[in-house]
């Protein structure tokens, strides 16, 4: 095993280090000419890392698609106190290290931060924490990210508990606050020039709409330029295009109108909330830049392992081990302790225990993400496997499999299998 010092050994990185030009920057210029030569859009797929079969299984599948994965992890999954998955901005990156080179990946790898700012990390919302406490922690994070090695920070202060009607003014004041500190930590530390993406958090709101997308750009070319960082310019733009956490529709005809417009700014349109979408094929149709996917690889992995538990029980049944896991109880106990799951109820519900069958079930796949690396939680998993291995089942390629189909679909859908040859980056 081999913890390299850089995050991938791709042709791309060493290119982008000796031209001293971020590696999502160069990658998207690839793309261009490619798209321009072939008249065929590609969209980059990026993974929300919320657990550590998710960041195997993207790595896996991206060594099968021979094509750049890139991982968006939220300030709730990685940050300086653990997150949920338990890993700092560091450990991440180590992680993935690891487990690239444990199966031989030699593509380009992108770690960024997703949805950087401030109140969108739980926390921060629960305990309603002021402006300048929760600024300052995203600045330290942020910090965390570059010593980490990532290479894209998406810069996200369109979110206010306290000023549910932010103006687009305190968005883009928020946003060079925070680019500004950045870029002054990262010269400081001579780090290599990073990416940027922003925009709208839009389970709140935000850039939604087509005017207030025009005014955001060119309130942020002329700050930027006041504060002499007009050699700052976000490579995507995140847009509201059709999906959010409740739709699986994206829509072409909003998002070709956004591209355009970024486009003439030097940017490409990012889309969140690509989960479950029910047409990903247009993505790249409509010259979408990039699309996260992250709360569906949690129910893909949640079924398979209520698959294997469900096994387990049969083999329990039929005298094949000795004691069951309790998995799928331990999980759920877990969720609910946890109180996260709290965040997904609606302005009629009330508690758990009065919610339907079927709305019980749903926040409990979507709420495992946060637990899954709760002691209690491996410790079941552990004795899953290990019951379904004494028979003869190999549980965890199991679960990673089922995890791998999902992505293989996006692979394909975004124009992305055997992508890495055609650009001659690894």
């Amino acid at each position: 095993m081999e913890i390299r010092e850089k995050i991938d050994s791709s042709k791309l990185r060493e290119e982008s280090e000796e031209k001293s030009i971020p590696i999502i920057d160069l990658l998207l210029e690839k793309l261009k000419d490619i798209s321009q030569k072939e008249k065929k859009g590609y969209t980059l797929f990026a993974v929300c890392p919320n657990s550590e079969n998710v960041v195997k299984a993207s790595l896996r599948a991206a060594k099968r698609a021979h094509a750049p994965i890139k991982f968006a992890a939220t300030l709730n999954q990685v940050d300086t106190d653990g997150g949920y998955t338990g890993w700092t901005q560091y450990d991440l990156v180590r992680k993935i290290k690891e487990y690239s080179y444990r199966i031989g990946y030699g593509g380009p790898i992108i770690v960024a931060v997703d949805h950087g700012g401030p109140w969108v990390k739980d926390m921060q919302t629960t305990e309603r924490w002021d402006l300048d406490k929760s600024m300052s922690w995203i600045k330290k994070s942020f910090e965390a990210a570059l010593l980490a090695g990532y290479d894209l920070l998406h810069v996200d202060p369109t979110v206010d508990i306290f000023n549910k009607d932010i103006k687009i003014g305190t968005v883009v004041e928020r946003t060079i606050e925070l680019i500004l500190h950045v870029e002054k930590f990262r010269r400081l530390k001579k780090i290599k020039p990073i990416s940027y993406e922003v925009g709208t958090e839009e389970v709140h709101g935000g850039l939604a709409d087509i005017n207030v997308f025009k005014k955001f750009l060119e309130l942020l070319k002329d700050g930027l330029a006041k504060v002499g960082l007009d050699y700052v310019w976000p490579s995507f733009m995140v847009g509201k295009v059709g999906t959010d956490l409740h739709t699986s529709t994206f829509d072409p005809d909003v998002a070709r109108r956004l591209v355009n417009i970024a486009a003439g700014y030097g940017s490409y349109v990012k889309g969140h909330y690509t989960d479950f979408v029910s047409n990903p094929d247009d993505y790249p149709k409509s010259g979408m830049g990039a699309a996260n996917v992250g709360p569906e690889f949690t129910i893909c992995e949640y079924d398979a392992l209520e698959e294997l538990c469900a096994i387990e029980n049969d083999l329990y049944k039929k005298d094949k081990i000795a004691c069951r896991s309790n998995y799928k109880k331990i999980l759920e106990g877990a969720v609910i302790k946890s109180g996260r799951w709290k965040k997904w109820l609606k302005d009629d519900e009330k508690d758990f225990d009065s919610l339907s069958k079927q709305r019980r079930q749903w926040i409990v796949k979507t709420s495992s993400r946060y637990v899954w690396a709760m002691p209690e939680v491996r410790c079941a998993q552990m004795l899953l496997y290990k019951n379904l291995g004494l028979n003869g089942i190999d549980a965890e390629n199991w679960v990673l499999a089922n995890i791998e189909a999902s992505m293989d679909k996006y692979f394909r859908a975004f124009n992305l299998i055997n992508i890495n040859d055609k650009l001659n980056i690894c």
